[in-house]
């Protein structure tokens, strides 16, 4: 199988139900790829109607051909990928919401009583995104980021310390440099470089100090 054919994903290979809700809930026109009617699998699960398709059938769909078949595995990370950058540009709630829930998954999931490894980048791609100088400019993603350190800062940099580094580099950056930021996320921006710098402790003093300006 060429390069092409590894990055596309013969629609076609469904029954023709499964055809019908994948093709319902892509997005964009068919595109020939090889053989004609075959589609390269771009669906975009949350730009699709749900009024028209049934999302969760179409996500069971996907997972389960995944763990049957590597090469859909393969563009089904792919597709997964796609819709997260689209998720904060249609619904800033979504993906913040999003956030949370992998930072959950990396905090309550364990193998041999150690977080899963294979989770550490994505949750690391997703606070980096929260760091980036378009999101620290809302206060409700500074917040999420602040939130998701605090819960998992300490576990995340023992399992990448180089990644958190880089991190913490973004947020310095930030707080120092960045034109734009609400007295808030300024707030809430030192007080988490300030946590991270005391081995991701808190005194009573920076506790009765920041959370008592964010209470004010």
């Amino acid at each position: 199988m060429g390069e092409t054919g590894k990055e596309e994903y013969k629609i076609q290979s469904f029954d023709s139900e499964t055809q019908k809700l994948l093709k319902t809930a892509l997005k964009g026109t068919p595109k020939q790829a090889g053989h004609k009617g075959c589609w390269v699998l771009t669906v975009l699960l949350l730009s699709a109607d749900p009024s028209n398709v049934d999302l969760e059938k179409v996500a069971n769909i996907i997972v389960d051909q995944s763990l049957k078949d590597c090469v859909f595995s393969k563009e089904a990370g792919r597709i997964c990928y796609t819709i997260i950058q689209e998720l904060r540009t249609r619904s800033l709630q979504a993906w913040i919401c999003y956030v949370t829930f992998i930072c959950n998954i990396f905090d309550y999931l364990r193998v041999n009583n150690m977080p899963m490894m294979a989770l550490v980048n994505p949750v690391y791609d997703c606070l980096f995104r929260l760091a980036q100088p378009d999101s620290l400019r809302k206060e409700e993603e500074v917040d999420c980021l602040v939130l998701q350190l605090h819960r998992i800062g300490e576990q995340l940099e023992k399992m990448n310390s180089q990644r958190m580094d880089e991190l913490f580099s973004l947020l310095r950056d930030g707080f120092l440099l960045q034109e734009g930021l609400s007295s808030l996320s300024q707030l809430l921006l030192l007080e988490i470089i300030e946590f991270r710098a005391a081995d991701w402790k808190m005194t009573d003093a920076a506790q009765k100090y920041y959370y008592s300006e964010v209470t004010d």
